[in-house]
């Protein structure tokens, strides 16, 4: 394993003074040689976590397709826009999913250590940086409770960059295939859904939708 833990990396993140807000630069500064791997789990963990961060997904992928463009290139270290690593993530925000990522990881992190070398070979980076930017455009449109399963696919990817571990690269890779099936059968669901409704008659559609779901919770 790497001279460095995960979750320690993660702890020192959160270990910056709380007089002035974090910043994706902040992170940026410490990321170190983990690069890219680090900044992607970092930029997944909004969407991939079950914390309350709206409007997180679209600017955080973005920045991940950036990311994930670099990768695909073939550069070593990676670039993000100054307006970007300007960006303060709130305290709150940031303490929750560091700390619980942190807290998740000193768990877990026994199972990942380096082997399958692949995924820190030109072309292992080129894949993954392929399907972090295929899960960062899922990650972005608008469909309600499904920017989840891209984004874990995107944080499973990191822990393998930031670890060397090409076992969970590949996991990554399963992932990706099951996220892009759930996106591909909302995908069919909506098209039955035009044939069935008119655009008309998609208000009634939804306070059916409404009122069938609050029957099952009452």
């Amino acid at each position: 394993m790497s001279e460095s833990k995960l979750s320690t990396d993660l702890n020192h993140l959160l270990a910056k003074r709380s007089d002035t807000p974090l910043t994706l630069g902040d992170i940026f500064d410490r990321v170190g040689d983990k690069g890219f791997g680090l900044l992607l789990l970092v930029l997944s963990l909004p969407s991939a976590l079950p914390v309350p961060a709206p409007g997180y997904s679209t600017p955080f992928g973005i920045l991940l397709i950036i990311l994930a463009f670099q990768m695909m290139m073939g550069r070593t270290s990676p670039w993000l826009p100054k307006r970007a690593l300007q960006k303060a993530i709130p305290e709150k925000l940031a303490r929750t999913m560091l700390g619980g990522a942190a807290r998740f990881f000193g768990r877990v992190e026994h199972l990942v250590r380096p082997r399958f070398m692949w995924c820190s070979t030109r072309a292992g980076h080129f894949l993954l940086g392929l399907l972090v930017a295929l899960m960062s455009v899922l990650m972005i449109l608008p469909i309600p409770l499904t920017n989840t399963a891209p984004a874990m696919v995107i944080f499973i990817i990191g822990v393998s960059l930031t670890e060397d571990d090409g076992a969970f690269a590949l996991a990554a890779v399963a992932a990706a295939l099951a996220a892009t099936a759930l996106y591909a059968g909302v995908i069919w669901l909506f098209s039955l859904f035009l044939e069935r409704f008119s655009w008309e008659e998609r208000d009634q559609f939804k306070q059916w939708l409404k009122d069938w779901i609050g029957n099952r919770l009452s």
